[in-house]
C-alpha cells in the first residue's frame, strides 16, 4: 500500500477479531512509531504491549480503576469493564516518558507520543490489520500507570486495540479538508 492511501484509507475499527499482528509485523509497526516527530531527540516513547493471552489481567486492572474511582459500582459495569480487554487480541499502551525539567516542554514530548501511536495504527492498516485508538479514565490514572510500568509524571496518550477487521469501514462520511482550513493574511 502506498503512504499516500494509507493516509487517506484511515479510520477506526468498528470491531477486531485473531489474528493480531504477528511478532515480525509488530515489530515493525513499533519500528513505524520511532519514526515520530521528536523534539530534542529525547525518544520519550514507551510502548506497552499486551498480548492476547495477558488481556483478562489488563481487564481486571480496568475494573480495578472503576472500582477506585466509581465507587458504589455494579457487577455489569465491572464486567463491562473487563471486556473492553477483549475489543482487539493486542493492545498496545502508548505512553510519553515526560522529561519534565529539560528544556523541551512536556507538551511536544506527549506530542510526540501521540505522532507515534499515529505511526503505529498506520503501519497496522498498511500491513493488513487495523486498529482503534482509545483513552478513557484509566489512561490518567496513576495506579493503572504504575501497574504498566509508568510514573506518576509520564502521561499514557492511548491504548491502541489491533487485530484483524471484522468489517469494513462504516458509514460515516469523511469531513471536507477545506472546513479545517484558514489562510492567514497579515495585517498591513
Amino acid at each position: 500500500m502506498q503512504a499516500i492511501e494509507a493516509l487517506l484509507r484511515r479510520y477506526s475499527a468498528r470491531a477486531l477479531k485473531e489474528p493480531a499482528p504477528d511478532d515480525a509485523a509488530l515489530e515493525l509497526i513499533l519500528k513505524s512509531a520511532t519514526r515520530a516527530p521528536d523534539h530534542g531527540r529525547l525518544r520519550p516513547w514507551r510502548f506497552v504491549v499486551i498480548k492476547s493471552e495477558d488481556r483478562a489481567q489488563f481487564g481486571e486492572l480496568l475494573a480495578d480503576h472503576l472500582r477506585r474511582t466509581k465507587g458504589s459500582v455494579s457487577d455489569e459495569a465491572l464486567e463491562r469493564e473487563r471486556l473492553k480487554a477483549f475489543r482487539a487480541p493486542l493492545i498496545v499502551a502508548v505512553a510519553a516518558i515526560v522529561t519534565p525539567d529539560g528544556k523541551i516542554p512536556a507538551i511536544e514530548q506527549i506530542l510526540s507520543a501521540g505522532a507515534a501511536a499515529q505511526n503505529m495504527l498506520h503501519a497496522a492498516l498498511a500491513l493488513g490489520f487495523n486498529g482503534v485508538w482509545k483513552t478513557g479514565g484509566a489512561a490518567y490514572d496513576e495506579h493503572v500507570k504504575t501497574a504498566l510500568g509508568l510514573e506518576s509524571k509520564d502521561a499514557i496518550v492511548g491504548f491502541l486495540y489491533m487485530g484483524t477487521e471484522e468489517d469494513g469501514p462504516g458509514s460515516l462520511p469523511r469531513p471536507d479538508w477545506r472546513k479545517f482550513v484558514q489562510y492567514w493574511r497579515p495585517t498591513r
